[in-house]
């Protein structure tokens, strides 16, 4: 457990925040993780979050940090902390209609696609039209929005890796001074991950998501 208290040291040393990614992983692992003081944890499949929370201490912040399907929304409305991938204007609509369902207050954050693989999800900064014209709170107001998050290329050369975080927080300023000026609650760029997150520190991240260098290898049932 050692590693992991280094880590919670040096994200917190740069006032960041942790999220333990515990996909995969049991509830008695999780629960290991949360007596160390951690109370972020993100998952990122909506059937295993709906699964685990239930066992789970009810202080826990859930955070959904894979890609979200309108239909699932609704599972995870009554007790999300924060939705880290809203990617487009149907799914901000729908996170809005389920929390207000549940008379909740959900944080949201933008994912921007910044990477080189094709196969990763969020807004193509350059098609962000719709997400200027977003009147919060009036259109949406049980809704925080609360910054973006993005994933950097899986790769060994910092220097790409640097350039696409240092893009999120070039979108992240944008924003804020465009479109969220006077949302005190917008202040949040969810970037790094277990390879890259000294990087992302360096780049201006206020949360990281980790968690191989946390839980170890990912645990699967047995086939």
């Amino acid at each position: 457990m050692h590693d992991v208290e280094q880590i919670l040291a040096r994200v917190r040393s740069r006032n960041a925040a942790l999220i333990a990614v515990s996909k995969t992983h049991s509830v008695s692992r999780i629960r290991e993780i949360y007596d160390l003081g951690i109370r972020d944890f993100g998952e990122n499949k909506v059937q295993e979050m709906i699964e685990k929370a239930p066992q789970l201490p009810p202080d826990i912040r859930w955070h959904l940090i894979g890609h979200l399907q309108t239909n699932k929304v609704k599972y995870v409305a009554p007790f999300v902390f924060m939705i880290h991938t809203v990617d487009s204007e149907k799914l901000l609509g729908e996170i809005e209609k389920q929390a207000a369902k549940h008379d909740r207050s959900i944080r949201v954050l933008f994912q921007f696609h910044v990477a080189r693989e094709e196969s990763k999800f969020g807004i193509d900064p350059n098609r962000m039209d719709w997400l200027t014209q977003v009147d919060f709170p009036l259109e949406y107001p049980h809704l925080i929005p609360s910054g973006v998050m993005g994933m950097a290329t899986f790769t060994d050369d910092e220097d790409i890796i640097r350039r696409e975080f240092q893009q999120l927080h070039s979108i992240f300023h944008r924003l804020k001074t465009s479109v969220f000026a006077d949302q005190a609650s917008f202040k949040d760029i969810s970037m790094g991950m277990s390879s890259d997150y000294a990087i992302a520190l360096e780049e201006g991240s206020t949360m990281v998501r980790i968690g191989s260098l946390i839980f170890g290898a990912r645990e699967f049932p047995p086939q």
